[in-house]
């Protein structure tokens, strides 16, 4: 069902406080209810996001033509085109109502790492049409990076690991991330799930955290209970300020199941709506296996260790049947 009065009621974690062993606890106690929450005072000014929606926006103002020439590439780099992306095949009429851009890891051709699945260089807009454009986009993706690894450090405290136990070289030392501007409502297109149409299909994230930014427009819903008939739908509202969070199932995969990777969607209500994806993952290398303090005797790991690049690629191919569509929100 969905019911936009019914609003999910997120816990709320401030990353500048001083009093770590309380935003522990709300995390973990967010972490097992849902795997979604906010973090507020995270060190990115209110101005500086401003700044980078407003040159989100430019860029989707642009002409279709001028758009389509950064078509996303081989790489998963670039331009996807309104209903180029199907979420939820078994309950979409047709593709997500939205259209995005996606920027990596920019890596220069000849570095031997840009032989990598997600690595490579990015596709970028011409700075004589959007001047600055590209430095906006590499100073948030930068700065989107050093907030993870705040919320990663508070997220390995909840499972008993060491602070630094995500910083490693092997881990959040060399991620994957990856940066994806989004445009939902381009036609003002309206949701309606009984007709299957949706602004972004019902889906969890497949990697580590995802940080999301958003304008000021409702849209976005969870579902706690994936299993439940009918499924039952809470609002997301954007909180001024402050990112949600979620995790992926990458991370449910490494607690043992402790930690949720909830289904979300996104519902369009005619408004324009922006929002800003960042995906985390962990190096290509590193192995994915049950943490040590998620397994006991009574509790033995569910799943077998795994490489994260082999990891990713066979849930995009559980997924898609076309591994060119590359689909996160």
């Amino acid at each position: 069902m969905a019911d936009y009065k019914n609003v999910s009621k997120l816990n709320s974690i401030d990353l500048s406080s001083p009093y770590i062993p309380t935003s522990v606890s709300l995390l973990k106690q967010a972490c097992i209810d849902s795997g979604f929450f906010y973090v507020t005072n995270h060190g990115i000014s209110e101005e500086f996001m401003d700044e980078v929606f407003a040159e989100s926006k430019k860029f989707f103002e642009l002409p279709l033509e001028e758009k389509m020439k950064l078509l996303r590439n081989e790489k998963h780099r670039g331009y996807t085109p309104v209903l180029d992306e199907l979420l939820d095949p078994a309950n979409q009429l047709h593709g997500d109502h939205k259209e995005g851009f996606y920027i990596g890891i920019e890596l220069p051709e000849d570095d031997p790492e840009a032989q990598r699945t997600f690595y490579g260089p990015n596709l970028w807009p011409d700075s004589d049409i959007l001047p600055g454009w590209r430095q906006t986009m590499e100073k948030y993706h930068q700065k989107a990076l050093e907030v993870v690894k705040k919320i990663a450090r508070l997220i390995a405290l909840s499972l008993d690991l060491d602070a630094n136990f995500f910083e490693k070289p092997e881990m959040l030392g060399k991620p994957i991330a990856v940066l994806r501007l989004l445009h939902y409502g381009v036609v003002g297109q309206v949701s309606d799930p009984l007709k299957g149409i949706y602004g972004a299909g019902a889906h969890s994230d497949y990697g580590l955290i995802t940080l999301l930014a958003t304008d000021s427009v409702s849209g976005l819903q969870i579902c706690k209970d994936k299993d439940a008939e009918p499924r039952v739908w809470e609002s997301v509202e954007p909180l001024k300020g402050a990112f949600v969070v979620n995790l992926g199932d990458m991370l449910e995969r490494w607690s043992n199941c402790l930690f949720r990777s909830t289904l979300h969607r996104v519902l369009g209500n005619g408004q324009e709506r922006y929002s800003i994806p960042y995906f985390v993952e962990p190096s290509h290398d590193c192995v994915v296996e049950c943490l040590p303090t998620c397994h006991s005797k009574q509790n033995p790991p569910k799943f077998p260790p795994i490489k994260c690049e082999t990891y990713l690629l066979q849930r995009y191919q559980e997924t898609h049947a076309d591994l060119s569509t590359y689909n996160k929100h």
